[in-house]
């Protein structure tokens, strides 16, 4: 298929709560530049396909009030590249959404679907394995999902069981036997050590075609919404269209509605140096540390008898830290947070406790 079929929808809906005080309603990281290296997190996805998808075949579903940031970050992309849902209503709808927009363009399209707010640290080893899976999936009917080895027990992760007989071998595609959501610490090491699970990346290969049936089988009523507005995407009335008809959109995820039922679904496993940066924790993980283990981004922080501590301040803050170990600082625009990073899934209730207690003037 040609380059120009391909297409590549980038999901940056989220809040990314778990990262309070940097990610806020207002400004989520996938429009921060949290590792320092100068481009936001959006602008690294981009760049990650850029050699893969030609710009006019890039999409972004996002919140409504992020229309703007997306577009000053991604300058390449025209206003209508930018779809903007009026509430969030998690995967399947945002991905029911883009097919819709591309369909009108080029019914053969395969598309890639991706977060707007992971890491990949080998680009290259990422490339070969995308391509590898967009060949797949243009050469037959299936929804493939890229599956990431895993290096721990981990439970913020969604897991895919493949055979144990091919699980040992990265690079291959095969059958998924079974999709798992975030399990339990205890189901998390029965996992890791069997060999046969990997963490379910959440990035996405298919065609328009295959993916456009299963919804048609599996979530039919969220296809038909779309169906029903079809010749309103892309004119002056798609926004109050979609409004419209996302008051009555099912909220429910991709992996939940189509990937865990569908008989068509496949894993390609790979090492490509990925996290899905969703806590301080996977971002300590991929920091530069001190002698003590200590990720402190900026220069005016002195620490005494602390250690494993990821210090996030801005730039012109001095700050001393003593007697600490394992824990999260962080401060933005007058929010600190102090907790030890065995805690941080409690992370989005204090931020809603915080809310309720001392609501913004």
């Amino acid at each position: 298929m040609k380059t120009s079929s391909r297409y590549c929808v980038i999901m940056a809906g989220g809040i990314g709560s778990r990262f309070w005080p940097l990610s806020r309603q207002e400004t989520p990281k996938q429009f921060l530049d949290i590792l320092g290296t100068g481009r936001t997190l959006i602008q690294q996805t981009f760049d990650r396909f850029s050699s893969i998808c030609p710009p006019e075949n890039f999409l972004v579903v996002t919140s409504i009030e992020y229309k703007d940031i997306v577009l000053e970050q991604l300058p390449l992309l025209k206003p209508n590249q930018v779809l903007t849902e009026p509430f969030r209503r998690n995967t399947a709808p945002c991905i029911a959404y883009a097919n819709s927009w591309i369909k009108k363009r080029n019914p053969d399209a395969s598309i890639i679907v991706t977060p707007a707010d992971h890491l990949i640290l080998k680009q290259t080893e990422f490339e070969t394995t995308i391509l590898k899976g967009i060949d797949f999936v243009e050469n037959q009917d299936a929804l493939l999902t890229i599956g990431l080895k895993p290096h721990r027990p981990e439970t913020g992760y969604g897991y895919i069981q493949v055979n144990d007989d091919t699980s040992k071998t990265l690079g291959e595609i095969e059958p998924v036997k079974t999709f798992t959501e975030k399990p339990n610490l205890e189901l998390a090491k029965i996992f890791f050590e069997s060999g046969e699970f990997f963490w379910n990346s959440g990035i996405f290969l298919w065609k328009l075609s295959s993916i456009s049936n299963a919804f048609d089988c599996h979530l039919q009523d969220i296809q038909q919404l779309f169906n029903s507005i079809e010749d309103k995407i892309d004119t002056v009335d798609e926004q109050e269209s979609i409004k419209n008809i996302y008051v009555d959109c099912k909220n429910i995820s991709i992996d939940y509605g189509i990937m865990e039922k569908a008989n068509n679904v496949f894993v390609l496993t790979a090492e490509v140096g990925w996290s899905d940066l969703g806590t301080w924790s996977s971002l300590y993980e991929h920091s530069s540390k001190d002698n003590n283990n200590n990720a402190i981004n900026t220069g005016k922080v002195l620490t005494y008898e602390s250690s494993n501590c990821i210090v996030n301040l801005p730039h012109n803050t001095k700050a001393i830290i003593q007697g600490l170990n394992d824990y999260i600082i962080a401060e933005s625009n007058n929010c600190l947070l102090i907790c030890p990073k065995s805690n941080e899934q409690q992370i989005r209730q204090f931020t809603a406790d915080i809310a309720n207690q001392f609501p913004d003037e």
